[in-house]
């Protein structure tokens, strides 16, 4: 599949900014938020970070484009975990230093720093299913399609640093609406591409009635599928870039990164030109942001000759 440079922006950029408008709102409670909605992208809250921040989400996933796009072959695992290293050890791929980092994230990276296989650095335990190669697999997705390659490749991203079967499916079935946005397929359409991937846990994305379920019943916690679900949720029940975002935001817990998921789904869809203008401008970093892009670009297209 033809990966054009635009849709690279739409989705980094839509995840960028679901990232940095969700930073300072992180861990509070969906009632605490409801007294004060989120309706503009801010500074500091809970980090106490300028406005326009990114977190890990941003910059694992500006790692894996940077992995992605030196990979002399695509079993090359090793180039992106370095680039986790990077980041983890150097705050590479930040504007503010490292902050907000996920614990089996930091497992997985310090597995890999001590030796370890790149493809054995990733929890596979039941409890080690946060959302953090979630948040990170777009890129993957991008380079897959490009590339043709199969779940086999997204599994392997994902076990980078979550090495479980529902972490892995979660990715897939991400991948799965991605690529249905990619081929301009209507919103039934991509109902239909998330599926549960054969794990019970995800049975909801089944049911024709999910995304009419009220937001009681949606949950916004670390959990990949919980995170999975709300950012499918405010995806499927808004019909712009900015309301999607701010329902994601507005749900409380782990706002950054069901906003960063939602927003790079938005992204691709409505396009970067739907995102706020501000907000854009408000983005720290979209120097690295922009680099990273053209890189990743051209190592899709085959320009760099590999």
């Amino acid at each position: 599949m033809k990966i054009a440079k635009q849709i690279i922006e739409n989705g980094i950029y839509g995840l960028a900014v679901g990232d940095a408008l969700g930073v300072p709102y992180e861990f509070q409670q969906r009632a605490r938020i409801a007294a004060a909605p989120c309706v503009d992208m801010i500074g500091f809250g809970t980090f106490e970070k300028p406005a326009g921040t990114w977190s890990d989400d941003t910059s694992m996933t500006l790692a894996s484009l940077d992995g992605l796009s030196e990979m002399r072959k695509d079993s090359d695992y090793t180039t992106v975990m370095n680039k986790f290293v990077a980041w983890l050890n150097c705050g590479d791929y930040t504007v503010d230093g490292v902050f907000d980092v996920g614990r089996t994230c930091m497992d997985a990276i310090m597995k890999y720093a001590r030796g370890i296989t790149p493809l054995e650095c990733g929890g596979r335990g039941e409890f080690a299913n946060g959302n953090g190669s979630l948040m990170r697999i777009l890129p993957s997705v991008l380079y897959a399609l490009a590339k043709g390659l199969g779940d086999d490749f997204l599994d392997n991203m994902s076990s980078l640093t979550h090495g479980h079967a529902i972490s892995k499916a979660a990715c897939r079935i991400y991948a799965r609406v991605v690529k249905a946005i990619i081929e301009k397929g209507d919103k039934a359409i991509m109902l239909a591409a998330a599926d549960n991937q054969g794990q019970e846990v995800f049975n909801r994305l089944k049911a024709a009635n999910f995304y009419k379920l009220p937001e009681s019943e949606i949950k916004s916690s670390g959990y990949v599928v919980d995170t999975l679900e709300a950012a499918l949720w405010c995806f499927f029940n808004t019909g712009n870039y900015k309301d999607c975002v701010l329902k994601a935001v507005n749900l409380g817990q782990d706002t950054d990164t069901v906003a960063a998921i939602a927003g790079s789904l938005a992204g691709l869809y409505y396009g970067k030109e739907s995102i706020p203008a501000a907000w854009v401008e408000t983005l720290r970093g979209k120097e690295l942001i922009d680099g990273l892009i053209e890189k990743f670009y051209n190592r899709v297209r085959g320009k760099d000759g590999v």
